[in-house]
Parts: structure tokens; C-alpha cells; sequence
């Protein structure tokens, strides 16, 4: 098997079979050439390392130790590598056709670890027939890049291209994602190429992967423009380009774009937003890279020949902040801006509240405004939850457990009648209530400690002690952000009625096609920036309070929630139309008047989609 090895630091590179391993015909240690075209690179044939054989890399005679580009990790981060054949897997899905986010996309956002109790992508797999029922379209996969300990979030990887261990290795995402194929959905996978984790990171000793001259959250950024960044760049693009063609994956979310640090006129996302088109042609169907970032900047989804970064879709923090503000009345750090209703219409309207904008919690002007001639909505990615917004709370609160069944159910009617592409957090469907904190299993006792100590300070500026915050570290931590199972897996119908409202709304968007787009009759802005599918926003609200009832118009689509505790009446908003039909309703006490269909009358905390017809094109008859 031919080997080459990124060292620049390193006069000699040589592959070495680990102590007590059992010994593969002509085993012995292999020293690798350096390579005459790619400074920096070692190559050679290492005739006894077969697919399933361990090894280890010795750089100048040291100690030898992990290759952090394995695919296999078999004993974990600190261990030897183990070679992996990607040809090998017997795959059923040959002909799959993949699938468009532009095409009314919905993303599920998951953690193998706690989806299940098993933890494993081989117990989440046997699960992959409720998400296709549910009527999502994507399953986003929290990080699975090998990382120190069992348990984690999987942000502190250290190995790109190993896939974590304990969740069944490099042969279990295989038959994950074959699976999921064979219910017709596609696999998106959370990429982590802005830092490291703290523990089990031997880059260092390789070459400079990392560099002081920009700095993160956590440390030294990844070196993407400095001296020997031709090569980190490289060996990310490959990174990437393996996962989506050795396991068969639909797609990439990166974490953190904005944290990737890059002076260059081309930048890392341009060149890989390119490398994923040329793939997608080679393997002739959709391929998707989905950004976080911070920015609120639309050039990342515009086209490079527009001008712009070329990446598919991107997460908008702005429109979860907006929604859970309106369903919450938080308005602590970053929500601060979102408390009123107007701000909630912007951000819903607009994608982005702040469209260079003043932001209080960044004390400065903040964003761009999105020109809707030349982005689509659905290249935007809103929620209720997300792992960050429920596991960066010091409880991991999620949204059943702060607001209440009902107050989900309206903030999931807004949410999925959005043009924008919507995004669930696994177990919100239901109203799950099991908190989703942030845990950690480091063996490093200096790390452990560290965490503990960072997360227990990061709390205390907002009134939380120690013995409040959950310690990362602690077993029961991770335990208690397990999921308990749903409804739809015990067969017990008796807490079931979020996640039937939950598949009616997706039905509903997936059989009316302009729920997910833009819709017929809706009247743009005045001006070059339109809002987003038409969406027109209307409210009550006291001057110093939260709304009382909220309405998103969308052409023929009106959304209503009602969120105060008494039943009333509310208006439909402005225009003509002959009836007004309730389609959706999360009560069914919603009743429209069928001489004036101008208002529905709604019990308290409810929430209910009409459809409007004129002149006898809507829907027959009304409620």
C-alpha cells in the first residue's frame, strides 16, 4: 500500500508496526522517501500494510505515534492507525439520485451519541424509517472526526478523516448512510476545520497546521494563509472531498466559518465551495455545503461567478433569535435586540435582523441586507433549536421545557410555513424535555479540569455557582442528554400529539410546494431588496410587552398564533379574498366567520395555517 505522510518538520518519516501487534508477513519499519515534487511530503509503498493493519508514524526517530489523516483510530486518538479500505463496503445504494435543498429541503439535525441509548450509528440507522416519516428530507450528523474520550460533542476533533470509535467506526457510517439512502433520505456531516480539540492533537509535530498569527476562541487558527498553507489547504479539500466520496454523504455543515482566518483574494471556501461542484458533476447528483456563520453576510450563498463565496446554504442565527424571542420573552446577551415585535417581523421578513444594523451584544454596525433579486431564500437555514442555542445554555434547557408544549407547537407553525429552509434539533418534533447539555470525557486529567473550571467561570458573570452548572466531565451529565424514546417508538400514543403536528406541518409544506418557496401573490418591496417570499409580518402588542398574536402572510398563506392566555380574535391582515380555510390548526376551536373571512378567533396559546381563495380558487368551503 502506497503511504504518503505531510511532515515538513521532519527530516525522516518511517511506518511502524505497533508493539504487540501481530506481525503481517515482512512487517518491519518503512522508511517513506521524501518526495521530490511536494516538498514537505514523504512517499513510499509499505509492502506489509494491508487493509485492517495497524500502524504508527515515527517522525525522526521519536517516539511513534497516531497519523492524524487515519481513517481508523481502532483504539482511539492516542493510539495506532488502522488501515481502511473505502472500496470495501458492499453498498446498496447505487442509482441514488441524492437530494436538493433547494427542493423544499428539512434538515434534522442529530448526535449519534444521544439519539439512542445504544449511542452508535448502527442503532440511530435502525431509526432512519420514523425520520423519512416524519417527512424530513436531510439527517445533519453532529461531528464524527475522532475525538479524546467516549463521550463529546464532537467539535474538539483531532483526526479529519477518522470517524469516532465509539460510535462504530468508519464500516458503521457506511451502513448508516446506506441505510438512509434506502429510505430516501440524504446525509449531511458536521466538518470541523477551524481548530483542534485540546487532547490527542499531534499536528504540531507534523508541520504547521496551526498558526499564532490569528487567533480564535480556542487558540491558534488553522493556517490558512500563512507560509506552508498551501499544503493545509490541500490536505482540507481532500479532507473533505473523502468524506463525501468514500461514504457516499450529500453533503458538509462546517462549523464556525467565520473562525476560518484567510487574507487570501481566493479564499479556502471559495476553492472548496469549487472542489464539491466538480465532485457533484463526477458523481452526478447533488452535493450541499451548509456554512455557520455569524457574518449575516449573503455573499457566502451567492454563486462565484456573482461575485460571492459559492457555498449552498448557511445557517441564520438571526431568524432562531427572532422566534425565541416571540415564543420566550428572553431578551438577555444576544437576544437583547430581538425583544420587540418589529424586530421579530424584520428578522422573519429579512433573514437578517441585523442588515447592517446596530448590534448591541457586538457594540457596532452588523451585516448586509440580502438583495432577494439574486439569493434564494431556502439557502438559509433557521430553527427553533439547534445544539448550540439549547447546549450553550448553563442548563441545556430546551424549548418544551422553557415555554410548553403549546408555545412549541405555534413557534413550529411559523417556523415550517417560512420560505427559508427549516431545521429540526433531535427530539423537539415530540417536545422531548431531556436537556441537552455540553459534556466532555477527557482522559487528560489537566484538560478535565480545565473544562470543568471554563465552563463553571464562563456562567458565573450571569449569576450561575458552581454546583449549579453541570460538569461536563461528570458521566451523569452526558446521561442526562440522552433522548428518552418518542411516541412513534414505544407505540404509546399518549404524549403524541406534538409530533402528529409536527408530521402535518411538514406534509402540509411538502404537498403545497409555495409554502417552501415564494408565493403566488405576493407584493415585493418597493425597491431592489424585496422580503423573503413575500413574507409580511402584523402583531399586537403593548408598547412595553410581548405580542399577543403574531401573523406571517405569505401570498395565499396566512400563519396565526395566538400566544396570550385568553381566547381572542385575530385579523388576517390586508387584501381581498372570497374564504378563508383553516388547514392547520393546533386547537380546533379555530373558526373563521364565512361572511367576513377577515379574522380567525383563536383559544389561548394555539396557533393555526389558513389557506385564502378569491373568486373561487381557493380551497371549498371554510371553518
Amino acid at each position: 500500500m502506497r503511504v504518503s505522510v505531510w511532515a515538513p518538520r521532519a527530516a525522516t518519516v518511517d511506518v511502524v508496526p505497533p508493539e504487540g501487534a501481530a506481525a503481517a508477513p515482512g512487517s518491519g519499519v518503512a522508511r517513506l522517501a521524501a518526495d521530490p515534487v511536494r516538498p514537505g511530503w514523504h512517499a513510499g509503498e509499505v509492502g506489509w500494510l494491508a487493509a485492517g493493519v495497524q500502524y504508527l508514524l515515527s517522525l525522526d526517530g521519536d517516539d511513534p505515534g497516531p497519523d492524524p489523516l487515519a481513517r481508523r483510530l481502532p483504539a482511539g486518538v492516542h493510539g495506532p492507525a488502522q488501515s481502511w479500505d473505502p472500496a470495501a463496503h458492499p453498498w446498496s445504494d447505487r442509482g441514488w439520485p441524492g437530494r436538493d435543498l433547494a427542493d423544499g429541503g428539512v434538515v434534522y439535525e442529530l448526535h449519534v451519541g444521544t439519539f439512542t441509548h445504544g449511542g452508535t450509528l448502527d442503532t440511530a440507522a435502525a431509526r432512519v424509517g420514523y425520520l423519512r416519516d416524519l417527512g424530513v428530507s436531510h439527517i445533519q450528523l453532529m461531528p464524527l472526526a475522532a475525538f479524546d474520550g467516549p463521550h463529546g460533542w464532537g467539535y474538539d476533533g483531532v483526526a479529519l478523516n477518522a470517524v469516532h470509535e465509539p460510535y462504530g467506526g468508519p464500516d458503521a457510517l457506511c451502513r448508516f448512510v446506506d441505510a438512509a439512502h434506502a429510505h430516501g433520505l440524504a446525509v449531511l456531516l458536521d466538518v470541523v476545520y477551524n481548530h483542534f480539540g485540546p487532547s490527542g492533537n499531534v499536528w504540531e509535530r507534523f508541520g504547521p497546521f496551526v498558526t499564532d498569527e490569528h487567533s480564535t476562541p480556542w487558540g491558534g487558527a488553522i493556517n490558512l494563509d500563512t507560509p506552508g498553507s498551501d499544503d493545509v489547504r490541500e490536505i482540507l479539500l481532500a479532507s473533505a472531498r473523502g468524506w463525501l466520496r468514500d461514504f457516499h454523504l450529500d453533503g458538509l455543515r462546517l462549523d464556525a466559518v467565520h473562525e476560518l482566518h484567510d487574507s487570501r483574494a481566493v479564499s479556502y471556501l471559495e476553492e472548496l465551495s469549487e472542489a464539491v461542484d466538480a465532485l457533484a458533476v463526477e458523481v452526478g447528483r447533488p452535493l450541499a455545503v451548509v456554512a455557520e456563520t455569524d457574518r449575516n453576510d449573503p455573499a457566502m450563498v451567492t454563486p462565484r461567478a456573482g461575485g460571492g463565496t459559492g457555498i449552498t446554504a448557511q445557517w441564520d442565527d438571526d431568524v432562531h433569535h427572532a422566534l425565541h424571542v416571540l415564543l420566550t420573552g428572553e431578551t438577555k446577551g444576544y437576544y437583547a435586540d430581538f425583544g420587540s415585535a418589529g424586530a421579530v417581523a424584520h428578522a422573519l421578513e429579512h433573514a437578517f435582523l441585523h442588515d447592517r444594523r446596530w448590534s448591541t451584544f457586538r457594540g457596532r454596525t452588523h451585516g448586509r441586507p440580502v438583495d432577494w433579486s439574486r439569493t434564494d431564500p431556502w439557502r438559509f437555514v433557521v430553527s427553533l433549536q439547534t445544539h448550540d442555542q439549547v447546549g450553550n445554555r448553563a442548563l441545556g434547557e430546551r424549548l418544551a421545557a422553557l415555554a410548553g408544549p403549546d408555545v412549541a407547537a405555534c413557534g413550529a407553525a411559523v417556523l415550517l410555513t417560512l420560505p427559508y429552509t427549516p431545521m429540526l434539533f433531535m427530539g423537539e418534533e415530540w417536545g422531548a424535555t431531556t436537556p441537552w447539555q455540553f459534556f466532555t470525557s477527557f482522559g487528560d486529567r489537566r484538560v478535565a479540569a480545565a473544562v470543568t473550571a471554563g465552563r463553571r467561570e464562563e456562567f458565573a458573570g450571569h449569576g450561575w455557582t458552581a454546583d449549579q452548572v453541570p460538569d461536563p466531565q461528570d458521566p451523569a451529565t452526558f446521561e442526562r442528554s440522552q433522548l428518552d424514546a418518542p411516541p412513534a417508538w414505544t407505540q404509546d400514543t399518549s404524549d403524541a400529539r406534538l409530533l402528529r403536528w409536527y408530521r402535518d406541518l411538514l406534509a402540509l409544506r411538502r404537498h403545497e410546494p409555495d409554502l417552501a418557496g415564494a408565493c403566488a401573490g405576493s407584493v415585493p418591496d418597493a425597491g431592489p431588496v424585496a422580503t423573503a417570499g413575500g413574507i409580511r409580518c402584523s402583531w399586537s402588542a403593548p408598547a412595553d410587552g410581548p405580542p399577543e398574536w403574531f401573523v406571517v402572510a405569505r401570498g395565499r398563506w396566512r400563519t396565526v398564533v395566538n400566544l396570550t392566555g385568553v381566547e381572542q380574535g385575530v385579523p388576517l391582515g390586508g387584501g381581498h379574498w372570497d374564504r378563508a380555510t383553516v388547514r392547520l390548526a393546533w386547537r380546533d376551536g379555530a373558526t373563521v366567520p364565512v361572511e367576513q373571512p377577515t379574522s380567525v378567533r383563536l383559544e389561548p396559546r394555539t396557533a393555526a395555517v389558513l389557506e385564502l381563495g378569491v373568486d373561487g380558487t381557493g380551497p371549498q368551503g371554510s371553518q
